[in-house]
């Protein structure tokens, strides 16, 4: 459908509606030079190129109609973009019915999913933002209610009268995520095989949909996180078990299906556990040196971010939590892949971004204190200014503050464009 009738608004170009034009799109920095924050400054990936430094992380609802996306989606994925969030990723989307967390889950395993993505790419679009979709297999973790009805102290185990398939699920070796959930098959290599075709397959449908970018899911304990860990591919004696390199073959495998099936000028991001917090029982676990060992062969394939995240893949993991505990994580796979001379992939941070200055601090160009314009806004002690990542990822922040990167403008006193239609009430610093 096209506008049929005059307008002094320039219509938003490549969407199928009318809706005005934001340009430039919200927060994006009105103002250039050193006074502007490395936050709000453009990040170019391949031929993508983001307004600002801000991603929503992928986030499940578990509100999906047989894998296909709803109004739902629409409007809460929508809402970021809307305010500024420069790429926004939809949630973990199953490559395979049995590869859903929940029966609720998003999906593109099928080409009647398409659609209800691509509408929602209509829009970000229409805001002047980008999206991409986080590809996944949930592996063991597969076949859970939605955790809004599970009932304290009873197991989440979705059964079949309820769409579950409890018996259908697939892991590395057959070994239950914990007691009171189903074990798993020990998925075979011509399944393994079929997987890395179906990646490749959502991959394309997802590229129909009009996304910007693909995210592989290789974290978090779902199903390629568990074929990384030595604790839960333990059994298997053939190509993708025991030694570090047969380990982390399927997420090699998946990511050349991916990049082969993709335009060549398409973003692909990874994401990834740093560390399955399991060192504490001094047996061989997944850590944050086999993910330093990890990321330059992922950025020898093409990757062109890495997203570090952390556990998922074990019950009785021991977090050391602190505000940058997944951060600094990341800043050491960052400074590892510069010393090696794999600068060109870049690094995305997630985990407890809930403030302007933390935001701030994690993309910080180094030793700068651009941004820093009044006494407010403080240079963190410890961490200091030194680049820990190319890309804040923040999830239940966005969550409590769909506004969060306009807020975080005005709290760091950045001048940024709003949505057009909100020009009434632009956010600033008083208001907050």
């Amino acid at each position: 459908m096209t506008l049929k009738k005059p307008t002094a608004s320039t219509p938003a170009p490549g969407v199928p509606y009318y809706t005005p034009a934001q340009n430039p799109p919200a927060g994006t920095a009105l103002d250039t030079g050193a006074q502007v924050p490395t936050l709000f400054t453009p990040l170019k990936l391949r031929d993508l190129t983001l307004q600002n430094r801000f991603a929503v992380s992928p986030m499940c609802t578990y509100s999906a109609d047989d894998g296909h996306l709803t109004d739902w989606h629409l409007v809460h994925l929508g809402a970021f973009a809307l305010r500024g969030a420069a790429l926004t990723i939809v949630e973990a989307t199953a490559v395979t019915p049995n590869g859903r967390i929940s029966p609720e889950d998003s999906g593109l395993w099928q080409d009647s999913q398409i659609a209800p993505l691509r509408r929602i790419a209509d829009f970000v679009h229409s805001q002047g933002h980008k999206i991409a979709v986080q590809l996944a297999h949930a592996g063991r973790k597969g076949s859970t209610l939605g955790p809004w009805h599970v009932v304290p102290g009873r197991h989440e185990v979705a059964t079949p009268d309820v769409g579950g398939w409890p018996d259908n699920l697939w892991a590395p070796s057959a070994i239950p995520w914990d007691e009171g959930y189903p074990t798993p098959k020990e998925i075979t290599v011509a399944e393994i095989e079929s997987l890395v075709r179906a990646f490749a397959d959502a991959a394309r449908r997802a590229v129909q949909a009009g996304v910007d970018a693909i995210e592989i899911h290789a974290a978090h304990g779902y199903l390629i996180s568990e074929f990384l860990s030595p604790i839960s591919n333990v059994q298997r004696t053939d190509e993708y078990g025991g030694s570090f390199e047969n380990r982390v073959r399927i997420l090699l495998d998946v990511v050349r299906a991916v990049r082969a099936a993709i335009p060549e000028g398409m973003p692909l991001l990874v994401r990834i556990s740093a560390t399955e917090w399991m060192e504490y029982t001094g047996g061989p676990s997944w850590d944050l040196a086999q993910s330093k060992r990890l990321a330059p062969l992922l950025a020898d394939l093409g990757v062109d971010l890495l997203d570090v995240s952390s556990g998922g893949n074990n019950p009785r993991q021991k977090i050391e939590l602190h505000p940058y505990f997944q951060i600094d994580m990341a800043a050491e796979i960052r400074a590892e892949l510069r010393r090696a001379g794999r600068s060109s992939m870049a690094i995305g941070a997630v985990g407890l971004v809930t403030n302007a200055e933390m935001a701030r601090s994690v993309v910080q160009a180094d030793g700068s204190l651009a941004g820093r314009q009044d006494g407010t806004v403080e240079v963190d002690g410890e961490h200091g200014t030194k680049t820990k990542a190319d890309l804040v990822l923040v999830a239940r922040q966005f969550l409590r503050e769909p506004e969060f990167v306009l807020k975080t403008a005005a709290l760091l006193g950045v001048n940024v464009q709003g949505p057009v239609q909100y020009h009434r009430a632009p956010l600033k610093k008083e208001h907050l």
